[in-house]
């Protein structure tokens, strides 16, 4: 058995704790389905400026009426910091993913951004260090390897930021190892590349790659890249993210702890072999896809060009074990992605009765 499957084993015989922020996200309402349906007791906390009531509904929906009674949800903001104690009380874990995402819009909006991801980061902190809890892992992201021209990307090397964003994620690394040293606060963050699967949002302005694409594709509306096609990302499905999260709250493997982790697959895929790869997937759905062709625009200011991830790190101390490559996971998510971006009206994926989710 691999290291995480024997950790689910477990976690099916004892039930834990686990405080959730940003649970009606993409991917804490990821994490929140994973544990639910490992007999797990989870508290969930989210002020829905980016997560929404139908994320938990369709987690309600896929558990069931019996698993979701383990589920608490405390709508409020990490950014009052009586809520972040409210929520972290009784909890044994934190896995901290509530931020406001997106490099667009922290260049637009740098001070939102910073509150939401630094203030609600250290409030959470301050909560999970009162309460006494096993350890805080966290959410940073591959953005704070900045301008560092090395690939793969490894956790010692960074760069300059290249956005508020990515500054925000850098600070939050930076408060859990002060943390840990000034307070023996347990932390692991998870520097996130490019997640991608269920729940992901394709609207508004900065709505990820993968969603946006299948959504502009289904409805035959243009698809754009920004450069010339040859920026390369290390696309990871949000399966392998809930594996590294639940590894990190559980891991006892001697100098694991107070450290960042890339979580990715280990594997390049450029935007145009992307765009190749979703229009293949979709073409059987819609024939007007076969000839489709995208649309090349300026390169996107913040951005970096390429991301791609040593994961051995992870490997040898967490037991982190990608299962999902890209084409498994656009595979599994395929249906998702169908159903609620691009079927007609009455195939779309709808609210659950009321009377299954409490």
């Amino acid at each position: 058995m691999s290291p995480y499957q024997e950790l689910t084993a477990d976690l099916r015989r004892h039930q834990w704790v686990w405080l959730v922020t940003g649970t009606a996200g993409f991917i804490g309402s990821n994490l929140l389905e994973a544990l639910l349906q490992l007999n797990q007791r989870v508290i969930g906390l989210d002020n829905f400026s980016t997560g929404s009531q139908r994320n938990l509904d369709e987690v309600c929906a896929l558990v069931g009426a019996g698993r979701w009674r383990d589920y608490v949800h405390i709508t409020g903001d990490t950014r009052d910091l009586e809520t972040c104690h409210r929520a972290a009380a009784g909890a044994d874990f934190v896995l901290h993913q509530a931020a406001l995402g997106s490099v667009p819009r922290s260049l637009a909006d740098p001070i939102a951004t910073h509150s939401a991801n630094v203030t609600g980061f250290i409030n959470m902190a301050v909560a999970a260090r009162e309460a006494h809890l096993k350890r805080f892992v966290y959410a940073s992201s591959s953005s704070v390897y900045g301008d560092h021209p090395a690939l793969p990307k490894v956790e010692e090397k960074t760069g300059r930021c290249l956005s508020p964003y990515a500054a925000t994620k850098l600070m939050n690394e930076i408060y859990a190892g002060v943390f840990a040293r000034c307070y023996g606060l347990e932390t692991i963050g998870l520097r996130y590349f490019n997640v991608f699967g269920p729940r992901q949002d394709p609207a508004g302005p900065y709505a990820a790659v993968i969603p946006k694409w299948i959504a502009a594709m289904t409805r035959n509306e243009p698809v754009w890249i920004n450069g010339d096609g040859s920026t390369s990302r290390d696309f990871c499905y949000v399966a392998n993210v809930v594996q590294a999260n639940l590894l990190a709250a559980t891991t006892q493997t001697p100098g694991a702890l107070n450290h960042t982790y890339n979580i990715a697959v280990h594997a390049r895929t450029t935007l145009n072999e992307l765009f190749a790869l979703l229009r293949d997937k979709l073409a059987p759905f819609y024939p007007h896809l076969e000839s489709l062709k995208p649309h090349y625009r300026q390169f996107r200011e913040g951005d970096v060009q390429h991301s791609f991830a040593d994961i051995s790190k992870g490997q040898k101390l967490l037991g982190y074990e990608p299962s999902y490559d890209i084409d498994r996971g656009l595979s599994e998510a395929i249906e998702w992605y169908y159903l609620t971006l691009g079927a007609p009206a009455e195939q779309q994926a709808s609210e659950p009765a009321i009377t299954i989710c409490p």
